[in-house]
């Protein structure tokens, strides 16, 4: 799909959105701007200032059209008489996304899964050389936005539920990109941490909660030189975020020192009021801070000192980033970047189960090998979205490779098909049209009728689309959005059909210039079947089975629950059944729950790996590399077993609100608090060799946090990379909320067989402080603190406690 799809219009929208609290009076907003120091600028944007006329700077606060026609993201018009160039914006989460090939990186996900610095900036470096040299100028990313729900749409392109990791992962990105001389936005600020209603939710989230879980991410990014920030689609506690004052000046310019400018997300309603707020550009176009903005400063209720504040942000950024001097464009790096997604995706991948040593592979114990799986032979590449790029070269099949290295006896077959069958013409009343949808530029409802099941039992209805996206609604329960750019071009939901009609509804987008076409397909209970028992006899004439797994996770929906789409978990579950030497490869964005577990020799999650995903698996499958990813985010039992299983409140919300009521507690924290247990505890990891941990110390620092000293031995027989976690408890001396474990720090040590290390892990001070939200300053937690050292946040040995002074 082109580029600027999933931002064109908003999805799943019925009504325009009233932003609240926007209106101020001429005055306030005049303060606001008297009082932001960003609007101390250089001597050389001062002069620039002074010349510009009132509709060029005007031309700088939205977005316009692209004469050359370049697919990206979004388009700002420069002033060539006053050499302001004009800015092409691309989305960058996984990978350049323009309308031409470029790499595509393994899911953020996964790089956070590496808890590797060092990796993350050398991520941000080959996408920032990448965008500079396709002609992109600003780069819309990262994403830092918390895992609060194991269901959000978009977890595959963030971090984690770990306000630390996420910091020091978003830090490193973001200097990785800006040293490229390419401008990093950071998103989305705040609260955007579920997809569904994610345009008129509002986030009911206390101060607390907000500064020490959700804001850590955005002020790493802004110190390591972030020169943009977006704001997010939701409200927060009432005012939209993109007009909420005490967000975008309060907490963003005047808390954090954010000297950049502040951009809508793509087509949020808005109104020229929104600019004295702290807004500085609207995207893509000018429907708010065009006509109405001009009218609005002529007029006088919106002072023109709040334009040239917010012009100013701009052009210090495009100063500060040297864009004002017209840098030449780097040469493409294809064969760095690409080296770099596949170090990427094996770095992060994680070992979840490996019962006997079934894992590592090898061609004299492993036998003959059946590949099982649809996305063993159509790689899942990435997620759905504004993270989807096109990649550089046609990505190897995780089948093919295996065969090279299993020998000529590796059988492949699918087992699930999300392809399906086309809907009978008998079936749907009225008619539907295969290959029919909307015009370009259309978007709406196109089909509206019954589909009739023949039988009762499990239906996987299917859609597949090119020229724009949608979604579709079987019985009013939501798909997530299909379109062109999910792997294999299929997606849609499961559901349970008696016998007879049932509602169906198919909601669409259109690309601006071609029209949307829809091809409608179903799996019927039998079909699924009769593919599952092929992969069972497949299974059982092999030594291993290898099965293939994937989730579709996309910007636009949250998934509807945490099972395998179609028939996958039913899948897994015969083939493990048939035969107990089963290997499982997942390619998920985010949790999922596996009811099959218990009979699974091995569990590989290698999340979206990107266009070098099965070079990667296969390294790891046969013992090329020995994994060592951690979750960077719980992995619940079922869905009755999260933190938002407590009511409508907590998620998807009730009455248009969401209630963080969790506050600090989230993720693992959660997990401790409630005594719950998870299928897997963040941090969680396993290798081909095995760590003991020993001789656990910790002593104050000179900067006032802690150094803690832990000995790791590689007690296993082959080198291999730990990730050594310190968690610290709560302070005796704080009467504020607190989590009973946190995260305090973290180190990567590589070891050969029987070597060991002892490693110094340095506890920030900030891991000891707290949030007072009465004096809206951060305070430290001092007295007898516990430490702990270990391979997860659920490691229970070695500990110690220590005098916080």
């Amino acid at each position: 799909m082109r580029n600027d799809l999933l931002r064109a219009r908003p999805r799943l929208r019925t009504a325009a959105v009233v932003l609240a609290g926007v209106l101020l009076t001429s005055g306030f907003a005049a303060a606001g701007a008297a009082a932001d120091p960003a609007a101390k600028f250089s001597p050389r944007v001062q002069s620039i200032l002074g010349e510009l006329t009132l509709d060029e700077k005007l031309s700088l606060v939205h977005g316009g059209n692209d004469p050359d026609g370049v697919g990206e993201a979004g388009f700002v018009p420069g002033v060539p008489r006053l050499g302001i160039p004009s800015l092409r914006l691309a989305d960058g989460s996984a990978g350049v996304r323009v309308d031409k090939p470029s790499v595509v990186m393994p899911a953020p996900v996964s790089l956070a899964s590496s808890f590797d610095e060092s990796l993350a900036t050398r991520y941000g470096a080959g996408v920032g050389r990448e965008a500079r040299a396709l002609g992109t100028d600003v780069l819309l990313s990262p994403m830092v936005n918390t895992i609060r729900i194991p269901y959000g749409g978009r977890n595959f392109e963030t971090f984690s539920e770990d306000p630390l990791l996420t910091s020091r992962m978003a830090g490193a990105e973001v200097r990785g990109i800006a040293g490229q001389g390419t401008i990093p936005v950071v998103k989305h600020l705040a609260g955007n941490n579920q997809e569904n209603d994610r345009q008129t939710i509002d986030v009911v989230m206390d101060d607390q909660t907000l500064h020490e879980v959700e804001l850590p991410g955005f002020e790493a990014a802004v110190k390591a030189g972030a020169g943009g920030v977006m704001c997010s689609y939701n409200n927060l506690n009432g005012p939209s975020s993109c007009a909420n004052s005490d967000l975008l000046t309060g907490i963003l310019r005047e808390q954090l020192a954010f000297q950049g400018w502040v951009m809508s997300d793509w087509r949020m309603s808005l109104t020229p009021a929104s600019l004295p707020q702290g807004l500085d550009q609207e995207m893509p176009a000018g429907t708010y801070f065009g006509d109405q903005l001009k009218a609005a400063i002529t007029a006088g209720t919106i002072p023109q000192s709040a334009l040239d504040t917010a012009v100013g942000r701009i052009l210090g950024r495009l100063d500060l980033f040297h864009l004002l001097d017209n840098p030449a464009r780097p040469a493409r790096d294809l064969s760095g970047l690409t080296a770099t997604a596949q170090d990427v995706a094996q770095t992060g991948a994680v070992l979840l189960r490996n019962e006997n040593a079934a894992l590592p592979l090898s061609t004299a114990r492993s036998g003959k090998v059946a590949v099982i799986g649809y996305n063993a032979k159509t790689p899942k590449l990435n997620g759905g979205g504004s993270s989807h790029v096109l990649p550089s070269a046609t990505p190897a099949a995780p089948a093919d490779l295996i065969k090279q290295r299993a020998g000529s006896t590796t059988t492949y077959t699918a087992g699930y098909d999300p392809a399906g069958e086309v809907v009978p013409a008998g079936a749907l009343s009225p008619a539907f049209t295969q290959g029919g949808g909307l015009p370009a530029g259309a978007e709406g409802v196109f089909y509206n009728g019954t589909i009739t099941a023949p039988g009762e039992g499990d239906y996987s209805i299917q859609l597949q689309s090119t020229g724009g996206g949608g979604f579709l609604q079987v019985d009013g329960t939501a798909s997530g959005l299909f379109g062109d750019s999910v792997a294999g071009g299929y997606t849609g939901i499961t559901v349970h059909l008696t016998a007879g009609p049932h509602t169906l509804l198919l909601y669409g987008f259109a690309d601006f210039v071609d029209p949307l076409k829809v091809n409608l397909h179903w799996i019927t209970p039998a079909a699924a079947q009769a593919k599952i028992s092929q992969a069972v006899t497949a299974a059982k004439a092999a030594t291993t089975p290898v099965v293939f797994a994937y989730d579709d996770s996309s910007e636009g929906l949250d998934r509807p629950d945490l099972s395998l789409p179609g028939y996958q978990d039913e899948l897994i579950d015969a083939v493990a059944a048939a035969n107990p030497r089963t290997v499982v490869v997942l390619n998920t964005g985010s949790a999922v729950k596996m009811p099959w577990l218990a009979k699974t020799a091995a569990v590989l999650e290698m999340w979206y790996p990107g266009q070098k995903g099965a070079e990667a698996t296969t390294a790891l499958l046969y013992g090329d590399v020995s994994p060592q990813g951690k979750l960077t985010q719980t992995f619940p039992v079922d869905e009755a077993h999260t933190l938002v299983s407590g009511g409508t409140g907590l998620y998807p919300g009730q009455d248009g609100r969401v209630q963080y009521t969790e506050g600090v507690d989230i993720g693992y924290r959660w997990y401790a608090g409630h005594k719950t247990a998870p299928l897997f505890p963040f941090g969680f990891g396993l290798s081909y060799t095995t760590f003991a941990y020993s001789g656990l110390t910790a002593a104050n620092a000179s900067d006032g946090g802690l150094d803690v000293k832990v000995t790791v031995r590689n007690t296993g027989t082959r080198t291999g990379t730990e990730v050594a976690q310190v968690f610290v408890g709560p302070s005796p001396e704080v009467t504020a909320p607190q989590p009973s474990t946190a995260l305090g720090g973290f180190a990567k040590v590589t070891l050969t067989a029987g070597a060991s290390r002892t490693l110094t892990i340095h506890v920030d001070p900030r891991r000891l402080s707290y949030w007072d939200v009465t004096a809206k300053a951060w305070k430290r937690g001092a007295g007898t603190r516990a430490v702990r050292a270990g391979s997860s946040s659920a490691s229970t040995a070695p500990s110690t406690r220590i005098a916080v002074r």
